[in-house]
């Protein structure tokens, strides 16, 4: 189960914007709490993320007895407009948290979408998310909690793993085989000092033709060593069809075909469908700013009744909007 705790910043208000504010000052110098009923829904469809972490706000600032919060479940498919989430409560107890419902659930299920399309794209392959560095680091564990929901293996922030309840995933960089001058003396040194729960995976494109240099570390470390990288530039023409396959053809050759072969670098849902439709040899897909960058859905929400009794600004339908998927959290 992941563990959200919401900032003071957050729980504060400092983070909402200001005429939410502003409303709760008023309707409390007035003497006004009515009980309203609010619902969100999204501009179009996608993967339901963030409600986990909205739980954890609303139960901090909703009272015992006095509120109902009503949604679909984590990693649920949702549907353009659909109601996913509803509250019923005091307006005061919640009216300010208005501007963070929206934007956790925005940029979370904008995360999951776009994990969801290259785990549908890879099919059985697995899909490990690597977008950490595309993204301010106070949201980056967020954003691979979100990955994950939507269909990621595995990502590779520390934090973002422990929401999620797995193991941080990844390989090597190039400053550990560029301070070390070598490839195989780079991947000997991580086999040698890295506990052996962490699956040994050399990244072979930073000194030497990639083919050649997978030859060298495999028979360096033999059976230990699980997987090579490739994550070959763009300068370069990057990770090709032609470049998995003659690695993989050099490696059984060379009687090594335990070792698999992962593949990163501007990875998209599209590119990981032409790789599989063309069946490459390929084993894992690091998947960088196609999901840290993926745009947010846009969640509007909208209060539906007060005191029992409909309302709604123009365009809307007053009233309580069934959606029998919806699931009691609080």
């Amino acid at each position: 189960m992941a563990h959200f705790e919401p900032s003071e910043d957050i729980i504060s208000g400092r983070t909402a914007d200001i005429y939410f504010q502003r409303t709760l000052h008023v309707l409390e110098r007035e003497g006004l709490n009515p009980t309203a009923t609010m619902e969100f829904f999204p501009a179009r469809a996608g993967i339901f993320c963030g409600i986990e972490e909205a739980k954890v706000l609303l139960s901090k600032v909703l009272s015992n007895g006095c509120a109902e919060v009503w949604a679909l479940t984590e990693g649920e498919l949702m549907e353009r407009k659909e109601v996913v989430l509803r509250i019923i409560a005091p307006y005061r107890s919640y009216g300010l948290y208005e501007t963070a419902l929206c934007g956790l659930l925005a940029h979370q299920s904008g995360w999951a979408t776009a994990a969801r399309e290259c785990a549908e794209a890879a099919n059985d392959i697995p899909v490990v998310s690597f977008g950490a560095r595309h993204i301010h680091p106070l949201v980056a564990a967020v954003m691979d909690y979100a990955a994950v929901v939507g269909g990621c293996r595995g990502c590779s922030t520390v934090k973002g793993a422990e929401l999620a309840g797995l193991a941080p995933s990844g390989t090597m960089p190039h400053a550990l085989v560029l301070t070390m001058g070598d490839t195989v003396r780079a991947t000997e040194a991580f086999d040698k000092h890295t506990p052996p729960e962490v699956t040994r995976v050399s990244l072979v494109d930073t000194f030497r033709d990639e083919a050649e240099e997978a030859l060298r570390v495999a028979h360096a470390l033999g059976e230990r060593l699980a997987m090579v990288r490739l994550d070959t530039p763009r300068e370069r023409g990057g990770v090709t069809p032609e470049l998995v396959r003659e690695v993989r053809c050099r490696l059984d050759l060379a009687g090594f075909k335990h070792v698999g072969i992962f593949v990163s670098g501007g990875f998209t849902a599209e590119r990981i469908r032409q790789f599989v439709a063309e069946k490459l040899p390929v084993d894992g897909f690091g998947v960088g700013s196609f999901i840290s960058g993926a745009p947010p859905i846009d969640f509007t929400a909208d209060i539906r009744a007060l005191d029992g009794q409909a309302i709604a600004k123009r365009g809307r339908l007053p009233g309580i909007t069934p959606n029998p998927r919806l699931r009691r959290l609080i």
